[in-house]
């Protein structure tokens, strides 16, 4: 297996050390699977929220209906957007 490679097709990233990159992997190895699906929702939720305060500082002028528009359609893309809300526009993110 590649140094870069610390988990099966994920690609080490380039600010990490392969030794911290390992100890990494190996403490997410040593979760159970409950905690594991509780880390990946957290951090989802994380990047859910760094998205929407990107989306805010790129635009103050939104409220937060605006944002939240915004950031279902970067979310899951035009088609859907325009599917679920064909009245509202297109915002940008």
């Amino acid at each position: 297996m590649s140094e870069a490679v610390g988990i099966v097709g994920v690609m080490r990233p380039r600010d990490t050390t392969a030794a911290a990159w390992n100890v990494q992997v190996d403490a997410y190895r040593d979760l159970d699977g409950p905690r594991r699906v509780e880390i990946a929702f957290e951090l989802s939720e994380m990047v859910f929220e760094l998205t929407r305060r990107g989306i805010s500082d790129r635009h103050p002028e939104y409220d937060e209906e605006t944002t939240t528009l915004a950031f279902f359609r970067l979310l899951h893309g035009d088609e859907l957007f325009r599917a679920v809300w064909p009245d509202q526009p297109l915002v940008a993110p």
